[in-house]
């Protein structure tokens, strides 16, 4: 079984983003989820502001496609994984998907989640920057700084292994913890020294503030997208995550294939510039894979160095939270 926590200050943190996603929770009341109940067929998919997910949904591939075999697909959006995490450990969501640091704070919160697939490494997908006339020069300079960041999202483990490489301790930093549109406020008022982010939101910010990169994840971390389910859908309803894998196979390839239309496809659907839009797609990586030991042990040495920080109260296997296909 997961291992529960019963720190205080992780009780009241979950209390906070349960009342974050309660408006999803009341949205979706009166209408079960796929994995509540079979009659219904309806399966609450939850997205982020930018992914082969969201392509998904705005082009309507998997929509059709599941409701061939009469199930109906209700899309919500949150502004980050931890977010989406907990709207699935509330129940509000039958699958998502997030990087690689909220599955191992939701695992860790007891969350019923299982990793089913996920996108290969991704290291300049995300970055930590800094403003254009910012004094900071090294990672070294971001000793005493004040640096923004989502809490328990892919970007924790980056500025993790960032400062373990400048050999600055985690202690020896300030943290504000903020989602992105915040964080873009706060960087752009200079509220904050540093602003660790993921694309497209870091591309955007980089063509429109003209912010200098620090650090990208190359040599540091992997950064994968992960596609997660609650345990009880994965058991009940495996045909529909093979279609689900399938229709993000194709249109991964598809976005590799042509990403200047992607970019211009996806502008107008999730409010950014297609130029933004582009430099993500051009400089992230392709491919799709069911979940493997190896990536389990990467997703272990993350859940090891949160728990050595103290970041999570306990230690977790991630084996555990893996799906299992013989049963």
């Amino acid at each position: 079984m997961i291992k529960k926590y019963k720190h205080h200050g992780w009780l009241i943190f979950i209390f906070l983003l349960s009342f974050l996603v309660s408006g999803c929770s009341s949205a979706a009341s009166g209408e079960k989820t796929a994995s509540s109940s079979k009659e219904s067929k309806v399966i609450n998919i939850g997205y982020q502001k930018f992914g082969t997910l969201n392509i998904l949904k705005a082009k309507g591939t998997l929509d059709k496609d599941l409701k061939s075999l009469g199930y109906t697909v209700k899309w919500t959006e949150f502004p980050g994984g931890p977010q989406l995490l907990e709207a699935l450990n509330v129940g509000s969501l039958d699958f998502g998907h997030t990087g690689e640091a909220p599955p191992i704070f939701a695992q860790a919160a007891g969350a019923p989640l299982v990793y089913y697939a996920n996108a290969t490494a991704n290291p300049k997908g995300e970055a930590i920057i800094v403003p254009k006339d910012s004094p900071i020069k090294s990672l070294q300079d971001l000793k005493g700084k004040k640096i923004a960041l989502n809490k328990g999202s892919n970007v924790h483990y980056l500025l993790v292994k960032a400062l373990e490489k400048a050999g600055i301790s985690y202690s020896d930093i300030k943290t504000t913890f903020l989602p992105p549109a915040d964080a873009r406020a706060a960087f752009e008022k200079e509220d904050v020294d540093a602003w660790v982010i993921w694309d497209p939101f870091l591309a955007d910010a980089q063509l429109a503030t003209k912010a200098r990169v620090l650090a990208d994840g190359e040599g540091l971390v992997s950064n994968r997208e992960f596609f997660l389910a609650t345990s009880k859908f994965a058991k009940e309803h495996p045909k529909v995550l093979d279609v689900i894998f399938k229709d993000l196979e194709k249109t991964d390839k598809w976005v590799e294939e042509n990403p200047k239309e992607a970019a211009k496809f996806l502008a107008p659907q999730i409010g950014m510039s297609v130029d933004a839009l582009e430099l993500t797609l051009n400089r992230r990586t392709y491919g799709l894979e069911k979940m493997s030991e190896q990536t389990a042990k990467d997703q272990q040495q993350i859940a090891d160095a949160f728990y050595k920080l103290k970041l999570i109260p306990e230690d977790i296997e991630v084996q555990e939270a893996l799906l299992k296909t013989n049963n």
